[in-house]
């Protein structure tokens, strides 16, 4: 394991990255720890700060570590690989807080224990896959695809790799206004999942079935009924099992 974590992080210069990906993990785990003990009142624990009556939300706290995790981290010698690894840290911490208070910032409204706060748990859940990634080292295929062409060099190897980048773009949003988060995010690391997902039928109540399956006609009548069986024989399934797994580790909903 140790020499694992040697040649795979610390190596290959991703330690800042591991400590950003573990500070922001453990903070998240913290932080509903924390609320959990809030909701439930139990006494001895310290429960929310309120100076003079004025609830103090933790995404407060978040910006405040992210700002000096980032100003550090940018400060720092580029040779202080240690310190540049404990700025991350706290830049992790940081997000942590605020992305466990998304809904709210995303809404404007203190939504965090109703069905829409489960937006938050869903945003750190897809920042913690992509920091995953990147850690172990899979890389973006349109950020490997612009690197390549920046080592072969020439105008043509240019064009192809921001062709080909453009291209995966592009299939990502497809995939996303049809309403398949995860299989957007991921394909942007196995583009072929993009192919699927642009190319297969939208959810029906995602953007794209919204905009194309309520048109008039028997065709787009056909396609959204394919979209609602689909919906209800795998999608709804699955995201039961989410709901119960993001429950057991940030409460349920009220």
């Amino acid at each position: 394991m140790g020499d694992w974590f040697r040649h795979t992080i610390v190596d290959t210069g991703r330690l800042p990255l591991f400590c950003f990906f573990a500070a922001m993990v453990l903070s998240f785990l913290a932080i509903r720890f924390s609320t959990r003990m809030i909701r439930a009142g139990v006494r001895w624990w310290p429960g929310n700060l309120t100076p003079g009556g004025l609830h103090i939300h933790h995404a407060v706290f978040g910006i405040g570590f992210m700002l000096l995790g980032g100003i550090v981290g940018f400060a720092l010698d580029p040779d202080l690989a240690g310190w540049r690894a404990v700025a991350a840290a706290i830049f992790g911490v940081g997000a942590a807080l605020v992305l466990d208070e998304f809904a709210l910032i995303l809404r404007l409204q203190d939504v965090y224990w109703t069905q829409e706060g489960r937006e938050s748990v869903t945003a750190v859940f897809a920042a913690c896959a992509v920091t995953g990634l990147l850690v172990v080292g899979v890389e973006p295929e349109n950020l490997t695809d612009l690197v390549r062409a920046d080592d072969h060099g020439g105008l043509d190897a240019w064009v192809a790799g921001v062709a080909l980048a453009a291209l995966n773009l592009s299939l990502a949003v497809v995939t996303v206004l049809k309403g398949k988060l995860w299989t957007g995010l991921i394909g942007l690391f196995f583009p072929i999942l993009l192919y699927v997902g642009a190319i297969r039928l939208a959810r029906p109540k995602a953007p794209w079935a919204r905009w194309f399956y309520h048109r008039p006609g028997e065709r787009w009548a056909r396609r959204l009924a394919r979209a609602r069986h689909r919906e209800k024989r795998f999608h709804e399934p699955v995201a039961r099992l989410g709901d119960r797994l993001s429950g057991f580790i940030a409460g349920r909903p009220s």
